[in-house]
């Protein structure tokens, strides 16, 4: 394909908003039961064709009057009524009230005829006499204790206006004008179509090692319509093919208000969305000065409205966001949400120098005086948790290039009900941390290493810190708790090459993964290699360079062993507990002491001290984990 598109001319973020909000994305409205407007917009204004009530109503037990019959009484001197009767709630009243008259009444009851207040009971006697009357020992004015005819909403009154939510408030009201149906907002189907020959619908069966990978989109955007008052409707997902992505893309759209593709957007020759707007509609745009979400797509499909959000998750999620979700909320006439916005302090200073605006995920944290801090979160746009574990989002103009430690920063929050977590920690990917996270409250762990842990509480950005393996640099902290854990090497099950420690390694021809040089895992081979090295009079680099694989590392500490479980491993770096749960082999090498410390000015925090709790009880979990043991 020669005629390949390329992003020489982005669109600024300001003139995609215009283009996106020049489609048409509006439905027609719809009827709905009562039952069923919950959450719905009210399409048109409801007039009231009755009075609420549609009575004049009693507001209390008493007796109904005539006001005037009660002027000039009080406690001394009451005024006596002749009792002439009843009337209860729910029944037509059955007696009339005469000069010197009065019926009894509950609330709720149609006032009688000729009265015209209430007398609570509470100030009234029956008389002593024993005769068939009350005696009045309050004076009230006409009206008094009354609810008129109307007085909740008269006849021909508006009662609600169009764009209104309803609200259980308001189908309240609905129900009281005996509404049985309404007249609302229709909502815009929005069709999503997940682009890309790799992708696999979740639940099916994955195949790695053709690429394939499973389809994170449709589910997330699908979510996201639903949360902006769309009606998301998902479709097979489409394969690089022209044809496939023609039939799939036409199909959304002849059923659809507004077609979402994902994927296939950037400049490659294999990426032909493009085409298809292009042969089948109007492309408006193609690319937006962004990031994350430069290849972005809108135009017309058929009749109906297309945008195409690029194909990583953080990017189409923050291009969705950003971009689409206003629109459809104005399709839908759902109010924009409330926007909830926090002023910090930038933990960390950050370069940037790209020349496009950029949506930066943060997370917060709050300091020892309850000041926010605010850190980036950002793993790359193909890394879904990145927003998962952000509170939020900087917004970075396209001319800053620089943002400095202690800068004063905006974050605009996911969501309004965001709140700070109790306790932020960073370090070591431990199973017995992570299993005393599930206990605590609000908590957040960010699995960077020992090594990218210390480091970050020297700086002072997070709670706590999780530190295993030896130590090059120590900084200053309070230790809150600490455990042994068994390390070596995860093999096969059996142990096929009859590994028997690094040397087998060294000396042999066989394949090893190792982990990342932030883990206290790794700290702890490398030493491992340098007393093996010492003891063979050799250079630990050497030995390094002999082993194949060694520097080929990942970050997750189950990680090596499950390359060794697909069998593209002979050997990987790991703990025994993960060798057992695996059904794997392992060869022990040593014990390490996994150590929390928390930062020394946040020892009174309280997520601190619930975390210290915590690990007072720790015994009880690690003895679920083979190899794990209380510290010495």
């Amino acid at each position: 394909m020669s005629d390949r598109k390329e992003f020489r001319d982005l669109t600024e973020p300001a003139k995609a908003h215009e283009a996106i909000a020049s489609l048409d994305l509006e439905p027609e409205p719809e009827t709905v039961p009562l039952e069923d407007a919950r959450g719905r917009i009210l399409a048109e204004r409801v007039d009231a064709d009755l009075d609420v009530p549609g009575f004049d109503r009693a507001s209390m037990d008493g007796y109904a009057v005539r006001a005037g019959d009660t002027f000039g009484a009080d406690e001394a001197d009451p005024a006596t009524l002749e009792l002439v009767g009843a009337v209860h709630a729910g029944s037509e009243p059955d007696v009339a009230v005469g000069d010197g008259e009065c019926a009894e009444i509950s609330t709720g009851a149609v006032m009688p005829d000729g009265a015209d207040a209430v007398v609570m009971v509470e100030k009234t006697d029956e008389a002593a006499d024993g005769r068939d009357a009350i005696e009045i020992r309050t004076s009230v004015a006409p009206g008094d204790h009354v609810m008129p005819a109307g007085a909740d909403i008269a006849a021909g009154q508006r009662a609600l206006g169009p764009g209104t939510e309803l609200t259980p408030r308001e189908i309240g009201l609905l129900s009281a004008l005996g509404a049985g149906e309404v007249e609302v907002r229709g909502k815009p189907t929005v069709g999503i179509v997940s682009t890309g020959d790799e992708l696999v619908r979740p639940g099916e069966e994955l195949n790695s090692d053709a690429g394939q990978i499973y389809d994170v989109n449709s589910y997330t955007i699908a979510a996201g319509v639903e949360e902006a008052g769309g009606e998301a409707e998902l479709y097979p997902h489409a394969g690089d093919d022209m044809a496939a992505m023609e039939e799939a893309l036409t199909t959304a759209a002849a059923e659809c208000d507004l077609v979402l593709s994902s994927g296939s957007t950037s400049a490659s020759a294999v990426d032909v969305v493009y085409q298809v707007i292009e042969d089948r509609g109007e492309l408006l745009l193609h690319g937006v000065s962004v990031k994350p979400g430069k290849p972005m797509l809108v135009g017309r499909l058929e009749d109906s409205a297309y945008v195409g959000l690029p194909g990583y998750p953080v990017s189409a999620l923050t291009i969705f966001r950003t971009f689409v979700a206003p629109a459809i909320r104005r399709a839908a006439g759902v109010p924009e949400p409330r926007t909830a916005t926090v002023e910090g302090t930038l933990a960390a200073e950050e370069r940037y120098s790209e020349g496009r605006t950029r949506l930066m995920p943060v997370g917060l944290v709050e300091n020892e005086a309850g000041e926010t801090l605010v850190y980036p979160v950002d793993k790359g746009s193909g890394a879904t948790t990145s927003l998962v574990e952000a509170d939020g989002v900087v917004e970075v103009d396209a001319d800053t290039e620089y943002l400095a430690e202690g800068e004063q920063v905006r974050v605009t929050l996911f969501s309004p009900n965001v709140r700070t977590p109790a306790l932020l920690a960073f370090g070591e990917d431990d199973p017995a941390f992570s299993r005393l996270l599930d206990g605590l409250g609000s908590s957040r762990f960010l699995p960077v290493g020992s090594r990218e842990g210390l480091r970050r509480l020297r700086d002072g950005l997070p709670d706590a810190a999780v530190v295993a393996g030896p130590v090059r640099r120590e900084v200053e902290a309070v230790e809150l708790g600490a455990w042994e854990r068994e390390w070596g090497l995860i093999v096969p099950a059996d142990n096929p090459d009859g590994v028997d420690g690094f040397g087998t390694l060294v000396d042999g021809d066989l394949r090893f993964v190792n982990l990342d040089t932030a883990t206290g895992l790794r700290a702890s081979a490398d030493a491992e290699l340098e007393r093996l090295a010492a003891a063979r009079d050799a250079d630990a680099a050497d030995l390094q360079a002999a082993i194949d694989g060694y520097e080929f590392t990942l970050k997750a500490h189950e990680s090596p062993a499950r390359r060794v479980l697909a069998g593209k491993a002979d050997a990987g770096l790991g703990l025994r507990a993960t060798a057992e749960k695996l059904g794997l082999g392992f060869v022990p090498v040593d014990t390490q002491t996994v150590r929390v410390r928390a930062n020394p000015a946040r020892v009174e925090k309280p997520g601190v001290e619930e975390l210290k709790a915590a690990l007072a009880g720790i015994d009880e979990l690690l003895a679920e984990l083979p190899g794990f043991s209380a510290a010495e």
